[in-house]
């Protein structure tokens, strides 16, 4: 795997790009944003937020303008706003600080794997709409009322298990299982995070109804 790791601190960079290297990753290194946005397009970009120029999170925001390359934010500052905030801006993970090597792989892997093309089934040879939501599947795009949302790979497979079987309520485990993987470790409150940030980027939260305890479903909007 073809690594960009962005951080400014060489008593964490220089040891993770060693450890990285033992599960055979190549792992380019930069210390700023602007170093990071000039960079070749790799496979995986792993982000510090706190850089000595442009924020980490500006930093997303720019890659999401134009890349959907898997980025997992590596930071000390772990309160719920940030996570929150970089997910709703098309981060796929969020490792807060110390973290091992070890767990940070097998983010890695499991980030990778999400981004593949969808594991949710066969995509229907026309795009599927549910009230004014239309999802195409040959260009993995959704509009509302025609505008385009800009969906970052896992909120995308989000909004597919749900819109499956629009006003079905489909349970937290299936999807975790779908558009995670199975056995999923993850935080708890991962895929909370991500239908908010659905919500919000569909621009109603009426669109996915919570179930509590069961799981969400896709309501039609007109």
């Amino acid at each position: 795997m073809q690594v960009l790791l962005v951080e400014d601190d060489d008593s964490i960079a220089e040891p993770l790009v060693d450890g990285l290297a033992r599960y055979g990753m190549a792992v380019h290194r930069v210390g700023t944003g602007r170093a990071a946005l000039a960079a070749p397009r790799p496979e995986m970009v792993l982000l510090d937020l706190g850089l000595p120029d442009l924020d980490g999170i500006e930093v997303c925001r720019t890659i999401r303008q134009t890349d959907t390359v898997p980025v997992i934010m590596l930071t000390a500052r772990g309160d719920e706003a940030d996570r929150v905030l970089g997910l709703e801006l098309g981060a796929d993970d969020y490792l807060a600080k110390p973290f091992s090597v070890r767990e940070l792989v097998a983010r890695m892997h499991a980030v990778r794997r999400r981004a593949r093309p969808s594991a949710a089934g066969p995509a229907p040879a026309h795009p599927r709409t549910v009230g004014a939501l239309s999802i195409d599947h040959r260009t993995r795009e959704a509009r509302v009322h025609g505008e385009l949302v800009a969906l970052a790979p896992k909120e995308y497979e989000l909004l597919l298990v749900l819109a499956a079987d629009p006003g079905a309520v489909v349970d937290r485990r299936h999807i975790l299982e779908t558009v995670w993987e199975p056995n999923f470790f993850g935080r708890g409150k991962t895929l909370d995070f991500h239908v908010a940030a659905l919500r919000r980027k569909l621009g109603d939260p009426a669109w996915i109804e919570t179930r509590r305890g069961v799981g969400f479903r896709l309501v039609a909007q007109p």
